[in-house]
């Protein structure tokens, strides 16, 4: 990890490295979902609509394990070090709407 990351007044500085890595998955995404809408609009066969949906659900969750695993090791690990126990609690609530 660089020196880049810092996690104060709830934003967090990336790398460019890293922010361009999470952009591109959302660019992924992004078209995956197009391709979705292009599907309904063509009428295409439900299974093959919810066969692609279900792969966008999937990337979804890898980026969000993605940027969940860096935000463990950044901002909560930073957080916990300066003595905020509130982070945990952040955490624990974020993980809730996560599972769900």
């Amino acid at each position: 990890m660089t020196d880049l990351m810092c996690c104060s007044q709830r934003r967090t500085l990336r790398t460019q490295e890293e922010r361009k890595q999470l952009i591109h998955r959302l660019n992924r995404i992004e078209g995956q979902i197009r391709g979705i809408r292009g599907m309904i609009e063509n009428d295409a066969y439900c299974v093959d609509v919810l066969t692609q949906s279900s792969a966008v659900n999937a990337a979804v969750q890898a980026f969000n394990k993605e940027l969940l695993a860096s935000h463990m090791r950044t901002c909560v690990a930073q957080d916990i070090r300066a003595g905020s126990d509130e982070a945990i609690d952040e955490f624990l609530a974020l993980l809730q709407k996560l599972m769900k």
